[in-house]
């Protein structure tokens, strides 16, 4: 059995952040399946969709990380040519990705106590993002 969703978020730019886990595990309720895959995804190239513990100080952790592996202030050819000045956006999209694949195991998404799923923005302004999401599986929860 295959099913769809879809969700938006609005998330504040830079490192807007939202903790996805309950609505992809409503989902899954939802879906009545007891055993399958999770596949869900932010769409658009300045997102991210990641899992980690939802806390301030992991999250600032990743923030640091993500300036340095790609920093907002230096010269990006994206910015160059578009002139919209979000280049480390797209550079931290690509790095983090914007889809994930979980396992669904009785009914429930596979994850360890403190591990979250993460919407990320890092575009420079503030954005609604669409979250969609495909769940392959099996069984009946009723």
């Amino acid at each position: 059995m295959v099913r769809s969703y879809r969700c938006r978020v609005r998330l504040s730019e830079g490192f807007g952040h939202c903790d996805v886990t309950p609505q992809l595990q409503s989902w899954i309720a939802e879906s009545g399946l007891t055993v399958g895959v999770l596949t869900a995804q932010v769409v658009g190239s300045t997102g991210g969709l990641t899992t980690i513990e939802y806390e301030p100080g992991a999250l600032d952790d990743l923030r640091r990380a993500m300036e340095q592996l790609a920093p907002s202030d230096t010269h990006y050819e994206h910015n160059a040519r578009w002139h919209d000045g979000n280049g480390f956006s797209h550079v931290r999209s690509a790095l983090l990705k914007t889809g994930i694949s979980l396992p669904i195991v009785d009914g429930r998404l596979m994850l360890g106590t403190w591990q979250q799923v993460v919407a990320i923005n890092f575009d420079n302004r503030e954005r609604e993002r669409e979250i969609v999401g495909v769940i392959v599986g099996e069984g009946s929860c009723a």
